[in-house]
């Protein structure tokens, strides 16, 4: 049997997807231990690579914080989907919003691109629009079911929750099931 030789243009391509996946690990370290700033030098220095090589791949920070959260951003989007279709309209909004809490916990990169009006990103762009219809459906639901107040968009949502994950920074994990509670509760129909 004879095996069909690689091409050098699938060697390059092959080398390239090692170079950036060590970049993008070096980029997670770094926030993982805090570092939000993400300097590309770093980045470079880290990976092992020359600051041209980051720049190539990810031509500004933005690119990079957003590459970072894409899967978890995805998931985010999978979640939303079936906290849109779930049965119990009113546990749906709340598994949602406590996995978006957690999301953002979980990957400050994700945290970071939520908070950013403008996506990079075609595929950032387009997980954003998902999102947002995802939610739109579920807090319809919500609102014809008298889950909620009227008027509560998914933007709203959205900055609620960048607001919900910086509060849980500051109060510490312990804070995380009241503060989420507390959210529920002032978006409820009966809360106005």
């Amino acid at each position: 049997m004879e095996s069909t030789p690689t091409t050098s243009a699938d060697s390059l391509r092959a080398d390239s997807a090692r170079v950036r996946a060590r970049m993008l690990r070096a980029a997670r370290d770094r926030i993982t231990a805090g570092d939000l700033d993400l300097p590309m030098n770093a980045v470079a220095k880290a990976a092992g690579v020359g600051v041209g090589t980051v720049y190539r791949h990810f031509p500004t920070r933005q690119v990079l914080l957003e590459s970072l959260a894409a899967e978890h951003f995805t998931r985010l989007v999978d979640t939303a989907a079936r906290a849109a279709a779930a049965p119990d309209v009113a546990a749906g909004l709340t598994d949602l919003l406590r996995s978006a809490l957690e999301s953002q916990r979980v990957d400050p990169a994700l945290a970071l691109v939520l908070a950013e009006p403008d996506a990079a990103c075609p595929e950032t762009v387009e997980l954003g629009r998902a999102l947002t219809a995802a939610v739109d459906r579920l807090l319809e639901r919500a609102r014809a079911a008298g889950v909620i107040r009227p008027g509560i968009t998914a933007a709203d949502v959205q900055a609620l929750l960048c607001g919900l994950r910086r509060a849980v920074e500051v109060g510490g994990d312990t804070t995380t099931d009241r503060y989420l509670d507390v959210l529920v509760r002032g978006l409820r129909a009966d809360a106005g």
